[in-house]
């Protein structure tokens, strides 16, 4: 019995105190470290993970994402509610489409993209940006996102609420919006600062579960829309962080499977 205790301290400590403490960086944008990193949605219930960090003003956000082939949201008026609707039930396309509001820091998104998968909005990627420092290690504005990938709609786990319901390798979908910026030219230099951690588990606002190395990527994007012509830079985390995430990424292999 005292060797199973001791078993279980040792797995407590290592696995909640140690090792998160071990890999938590942000050398790289030190004004992010007391930053929550989980939105809320409008019932206060912790949403969609931060997974994805910009550099730049709002023209420059503007800009990449429109040359990454994101559209940007509408609002959530009354119109654009049955416009999605009609998107929906008609297999009809509404690349424009609105997104339901989260909120960081007190505040809903400032800024929301989305790339339609396939004819409706049933299925999109899509991702929510809040301005977060007004200047940050580079002397620029810093956004903070969440970007998940929409599957289906359907009715929320937590509310009964109609929502979209998301797809668990939310890490896919921060790949995927990196990609296309990144294959756009719109990147100057990526890295990584810690975000909600290694989450296995996890549960979104509507109560979809996801999983994540608990990673930011962040994007220095260009100024100006002046596109990079060569590869940007990837700009490496601690050690211990990279050993963390070579083994995340044999587990995340297993689950998407």
């Amino acid at each position: 019995m005292l060797g199973a205790l001791t078993v279980v301290l040792a797995y407590t400590v290592l696995a909640y105190l140690a090792l998160p403490a071990l890999w938590r960086h942000y050398e790289h944008q030190r004004g992010l470290a007391d930053l929550p990193m989980v939105t809320r949605t409008a019932q206060d219930i912790p949403g969609d993970p931060i997974n994805v960090g910009l550099i730049g003003d709002q023209r420059d956000v503007l800009c990449a994402m429109r040359a990454a082939g994101w559209y940007p949201a509408d609002p959530v008026t009354a119109r654009t509610a049955v416009e999605i609707a009609g998107s929906v039930l008609l297999d009809r396309p509404y690349p424009h489409a609105p997104v339901s509001p989260l909120y960081y820091l007190g505040r809903r998104e400032d800024l929301a993209f989305e790339k339609p998968d396939g004819k409706s909005a049933d299925r999109r990627h899509h991702v929510r940006f809040w301005k977060v420092l007004d200047e940050g290690e580079e002397k620029r504005p810093v956004w903070l996102g969440a970007a998940t990938f929409d599957r289906g709609v359907g009715v929320s786990h937590y509310t009964g609420a109609i929502t979209h319901h998301i797809a668990a390798d939310i890490d896919a979908e921060r790949s995927l919006l990196a990609s296309d910026l990144e294959i756009a030219e719109m990147v100057d230099a990526r890295y990584q600062v810690t975000g909600v951690g290694v989450t296995l588990t996890g549960r979104n606002g509507g109560g979809d579960s996801y999983f994540t190395d608990g990673e930011v990527w962040i994007l220095r994007l260009v100024v100006a829309c002046q596109k990079r012509t060569t590869p940007a830079d990837i700009i490496p985390s601690p050690p211990a962080t990279e050993l963390k995430d070579q083994i995340w990424h044999a587990v995340a292999n297993a689950l998407a499977k």
